[in-house]
């Protein structure tokens, strides 16, 4: 089966962007990797992808700013936001924005900016990174795509196809559901990483964090219940005892790497939420602290 004729622009190739696009090009799309301009001569015309889902090489276009496309995937790191869109010189080139970012709050702020009907929520659960430019080794066994069902009429074609190289898509309406169902299994799975900088085998086999990671996803999920989400807690840890022992958060690495971990991004919704809400939540305020100190040890070195 080919793209139904659909052209996607990709800001952000790195390790999930890259992911994305490489899949979309390798099934017949049209895929546009938007890069920073003084990488653009030196960035490679095609994506090198090693993945369960196979290991290939798929063209791609490239360019320093954002093309007339159907969809906008936007896949840069929370902190990276607002530099990142400053390669959307017309508002108007993506008609359909989807950003796959961690966290929440970044859809007020499309929304806001480029109009509510055209960003489209949506979330990706993998671990998948970026070696170099356009060489991308996704790791986990599983890449699980969720978007909302405000997408489907357009995204439902790309969904296919993207099942078929190996993804797992699912269509959600209740939007609280779908962005909080993957920050209750994220927030709890990077700060416990993090803060233990231990793989989440580690995290499972010591008694001590597997219980600070149980009591944070509970409390995670007591926020997002609180705000209109649908979870369930024992589904989230029994995920999360079946996950691959040597998986490690994005979070972690980046603080191992000195860069600036998406802290509020992954943990402000559970702490702000959990503020709205009059919920105590101090597994995850704990953990919080012990990530940052850690961060601001590492960066300070």
């Amino acid at each position: 089966m080919r793209d139904a004729g659909l052209h996607h622009a990709i800001l952000g190739p790195g390790g999930i962007g890259g992911l994305v696009g490489a899949c979309l090009a390798h099934s017949g799309g049209s895929v546009t990797l938007v890069v920073k301009p003084e990488s653009l001569a030196q960035y490679p015309r095609r994506l090198h992808l090693e993945s369960p889902f196979g290991n290939f090489n798929a063209e791609v276009a490239c360019a320093s700013e954002v093309p007339p496309a159907d969809v906008l995937w936007i896949a840069v790191k929370a902190t990276q936001l607002e530099s990142g869109l400053t390669a959307l010189k017309n508002p108007g080139s993506g008609k359909a924005i989807v950003p796959l970012l961690n966290g929440i709050d970044h859809l007020s702020l499309l929304r806001s900016r480029y109009g509510a009907d055209r960003v489209i929520p949506a979330t990706i659960a993998v671990e998948s990174e970026r070696l170099g430019p356009g060489h991308i080794v996704h790791r986990s066994p599983f890449a699980r795509l969720n978007v909302s069902t405000a997408g489907r009429t357009l995204l439902g074609r790309t969904a296919e196809h993207l099942q078929q190289m190996g993804f797992e898509c699912r269509f959600i309406e209740n939007e609280f559901t779908l962005m909080w169902s993957k920050l209750v299994f994220l927030g709890p799975y990077a700060l416990t990483t993090t803060a233990a900088d231990k793989a989440m085998g580690g995290i499972i086999s010591d008694p001590s964090w597997r219980e600070q990671l149980e009591a944070c996803v509970r409390e995670a999920c007591d926020v997002a219940i609180a705000e209109g989400a649908k979870v369930d807690p024992e589904a989230i840890l029994a995920g999360m005892k079946g996950m691959p022992g040597n998986m490690r958060s994005s979070m972690q690495k980046d603080v191992e790497q000195h860069k600036t971990p998406e802290r509020d991004a992954i943990a402000g919704p559970i702490l702000r939420g959990a503020r709205r809400h009059n919920i105590d939540i101090p597994a995850t305020t704990k953990l919080v602290a012990v990530v940052e100190q850690r961060a601001d040890g590492v960066n300070n070195h």
